[in-house]
């Protein structure tokens, strides 16, 4: 795959109000919010269809039964807010107002993860993915850049039933070039191949596992495997198992609690298809901490998720392999 330019920046947050206005010419599809519409992007809709914007304020409660409500009278509906409230303060009303009647409600975060930084431990979500993916009927998707963001947000307006897509706050280097548009439900991407071991990330976490597979390869000449796995639920389980076959070994990289998320997911498929040693790198049961907007990358490494933190773990990893 050729990957976009190091230098172009993604702003997730932006990608995901400019596809909700190239989907507003659709007059079913309306946007609710709480509060934190000019932080989403979600003005962007209100202001070209401000009859189809609602916000609710600081409710996230009622933000998510009035988004069922709507979903209940024919609309799609797409509700946003910050990941610390959604599903932070409003678990039943996920589980029972959206996800038991399968409504056509598409749950968007921001501000999920470590990296929002100076906000502290209160307010980064790291529970999210484990929680999401739990409840019957619910997808799960944590893209890794504004082209992801871009593309898959049609395929959730036009899949029916409830979705919750996880964004990131700060701006990153692109992963895609621009006119990339492989993406689909449970399904992933090879970023690049290699035949040693795999690394299998998501969100923010795929740039630094791009970063550390060159270091190894250029460095320990160990061929890396670089997944971009955007969909967590359902998961893309062929091209887990085929990585396991292929590499014998696997990494996993998220921005989120090692119980429950990406990495439970990769070792769920493993150990029903094919076992191999698989080491996840995550907040390992603990709260993050506040820390300045230039602290962000120190902040990842104190937590062992820099690419110099994924280069041993990679090394290490390999040793387990079974000759």
């Amino acid at each position: 795959m050729q990957l976009s330019d190091k230098n172009v920046i993604s702003d997730m947050r932006s990608a995901y109000g400019k596809a909700l206005v190239e989907l507003g010419s659709d007059s079913n599809i309306v946007c609710v919010g709480a509060d934190t519409t000019d932080s989403l992007k979600t003005k962007l809709f209100g202001d070209k269809f401000p009859n189809r914007l609602y916000n609710v304020g600081i409710a996230e409660a009622n933000l998510v039964s009035i988004a069922a409500g709507l979903a209940i009278a024919g609309k799609v509906v797409f509700a946003s807010t910050y990941a610390a409230f959604l599903p932070g303060r409003c678990l039943d009303q996920i589980r029972n107002a959206i996800c038991y009647p399968f409504l056509d409600v598409k749950l968007v975060v921001s501000h999920a993860g470590l990296t929002v930084g100076p906000d502290g431990a209160s307010h980064q979500q790291i529970e999210d993915i484990s929680t999401m993916r739990t409840i019957p009927n619910m997808r799960v998707l944590v893209p890794s850049d504004s082209i992801a963001v871009k593309n898959l947000i049609p395929l959730m307006r036009h899949t029916p039933g409830p979705f919750f897509m996880r964004l990131a706050r700060p701006s990153n280097s692109n992963i895609y070039e621009d006119n990339f548009d492989q993406f689909d439900i449970g399904k992933s991407n090879v970023i690049k191949d290699g035949s040693d071991i795999t690394i299998i990330a998501c969100g923010l976490m795929v740039s630094k596992g791009i970063d550390a597979a060159q270091t190894l390869e250029k460095e320990y000449g160990v061929s890396c495997r670089v997944i971009d796995m955007y969909s967590i639920k359902p998961i893309d389980v062929e091209l887990v198992y085929r990585a396991a076959i292929d590499t014998g070994a696997i990494v996993t990289i998220e921005e989120h609690s090692i119980i429950g998320g990406l990495g439970s997911a990769v070792c769920e498929v493993t150990a029903e298809n094919h076992p191999v040693p698989v080491n996840r790198m995550g907040v390992t049961d603990i709260f993050g901490e506040s820390a300045r907007e230039t602290e962000i990358d120190a902040l990842l490494s104190k937590y062992g998720l820099s690419s110099d933190h994924i280069v041993e773990s990679v090394l290490k990893t390999r040793k387990k392999i079974k000759k």
